[in-house]
């Protein structure tokens, strides 16, 4: 195996503020690179990490994290949803979420969202938080309108999905360990009381369709319906979350491309992909070889991890021109925000939809923001945003 030459340490400062010119650095280095500190290899170009996530012989293999009766409660989540998992489990998990999230429910949350956007902008003030007081609450409110949960409860919803995903960074400690294993049981304990209040009284929500759709005859166990609703708002809270403020502190940046959205030069809808592919809000994603196999001239061995760098691929100068130039009117824009192939996000058409109307309803208040300070960055690589985004509205 061939190391990389270049020093990528994922925990670095610098790094988590500005991972580009390192991976730029990675991407002349090479497409497939080996990386020994991580004990796996990385995809560095555009069309390496489409060749891994097109490519079926690489699979999400879960393998339980301490496989102790501690950690159970966060390995069961992982263990019993279909991003973890390849055909032929994949296969059933996948259609059967998807028949119950295809029913309708996607465009039947247009106008609420339309409406929670309009209320949530009306309570801003001249000055706020852009993340705490707008993005982060949004998604949860959808989701949690989706699968009939009260609104109320977005607050300990958020937490708990926070406390889960902080175990996909690098090198986590013991603090963050036990933290996702409690949020891990108290979400668990969360759904499956709503899953027998449905059971009971079934309503025009997402978890009474989840308990009863069907695909030739197999039905979701407990394990698995209690999984996919954690995974559900996990993956859209923090996707949608990162990919707003990710994307609207590149607008507040360049106020020049954010006038080309407030005069209608570019619509929002095409917009919000470069919002998507300039700051990329999911770095890495991980695969395993289920059988040897090459990636761009490099043998990737059964059982080897490659990590797809993300954020690397949409800076990729062979396929975007002007790369890291911040362009709300690139079109087309073939950017991996929602991943490819086998995986490719089921909520992509939500998320779109609550991003899409997230950003008018805002522009349509606020035609003229401006950051109010410097934003701090969380101190992660692998989901990448930031802690808050303080605005106030120009004069």
């Amino acid at each position: 195996m061939t190391s990389n030459t270049l020093q990528l340490d994922p925990s670095a400062p610098e790094f988590l503020q500005d991972p580009y010119p390192t991976l730029a650095a990675l991407r002349e280095t090479g497409p497939v690179l080996w990386h020994e500190p991580m004990g796996m290899w990385l995809a560095t170009t555009h069309d390496s990490v489409s060749q891994v996530l097109r490519n079926r012989a690489f699979g999400r293999i879960w393998t339980d994290w301490e496989p102790t009766a501690e950690m159970e409660p966060f390995n069961a989540l992982h263990r019993n949803q279909m991003m973890e998992n390849e055909p032929p489990t994949h296969t059933r998990l996948r259609r059967l979420v998807a028949a119950a999230f295809g029913r309708g429910h996607v465009e039947r949350m247009r106008p609420r969202i339309e409406s929670l956007a309009a209320q949530m902008v009306d309570e801003l003030g001249d000055s706020f938080d852009l993340l705490g007081d707008y993005a982060e609450p949004m998604p949860v409110y959808v989701i949690a309108d989706m699968l009939g949960v009260p609104r109320e409860d977005h607050a300990r919803l958020r937490d708990w999905s926070q406390a889960i995903v902080h175990m996909y960074e690098p090198g986590v400690g013991a603090p963050t360990k036990a933290a996702a294993i409690e949020a891990s049981t108290a979400f668990s304990d969360y759904v499956r009381d709503v899953v027998e209040q449905r059971r009971s009284s079934p309503g025009e929500d997402l978890i009474t369709d989840l308990i009863q759709a069907r695909d030739d005859g197999s039905k979701l166990s407990d394990d698995e319906l209690v999984a996919s609703v954690v995974l559900l708002l996990n993956a859209g809270h923090e996707a949608s979350v990162n990919v707003f403020g990710n994307g609207f502190h590149a607008l507040l940046e360049h106020p020049d491309q954010l006038a080309r959205i407030t005069s209608g030069e570019v619509p929002v809808e095409t917009a919000l992909e470069e919002l998507i592919r300039y700051d990329a809000a999911l770095q890495l994603f991980e695969r395993t070889a289920t059988a040897d196999v090459e990636v761009s001239g490099q043998l990737i061995r059964t059982g080897e991890k490659i990590a797809c760098l993300m954020g690397s691929a949409n800076r990729d100068a062979a396929v975007f021109a002007d790369a890291d130039t911040f362009d709300v009117g690139r079109d087309p824009n073939p950017h991996v925000g929602f991943g490819m192939g086998l995986h490719f996000c089921l909520g992509a058409p939500l998320a779109r939809l609550e991003l899409q109307i997230s950003i008018k309803t805002l522009l349509g208040r606020f035609p003229s923001l401006e950051l109010a300070g410097e934003a701090p960055r969380r101190p992660t690589w692998v989901l990448r945003g930031y802690e808050k985004i303080d605005v106030k509205a120009a004069p």
